[in-house]
């Protein structure tokens, strides 16, 4: 892996799709082992994955990685806390709004 340059390999991948009351997700598990670092891309290949409430649909595909460049990861890595940050912004308050 480069300071600069990005690598990209493709995986074989299960893609699970679940639209039911008890669980809402979509995973995907890289059936080769694959691991994904911070600041790689995954991009799954071939139509989106739909699934009809109640239902859990499975199917197998193929994903390309396209793994950060050493730069990027640093980056990532640097700033990534600060992003996460983002999302975690809240409040309580006693007020009740209606």
């Amino acid at each position: 892996m480069g300071l600069f340059t990005r690598e990209t390999e493709t995986a074989p991948c299960t893609v699970e799709v679940s639209h039911r009351f008890e669980s809402l997700h979509a995973h995907v598990r890289f059936d080769n082992g694959a691991v994904v670092h911070p600041g790689d891309e995954v991009l799954v290949q071939g139509p989106p994955v739909m699934a009809p409430y109640g239902e859990v649909v499975v199917e197998k595909r193929v994903a390309t990685i396209t793994r950060a460049s050493a730069l990027e990861r640093l980056w990532t890595r640097l700033t990534g806390d600060f992003e996460f940050m983002e999302l975690c912004e809240f409040s309580f308050s006693e007020e009740v709004t209606l």
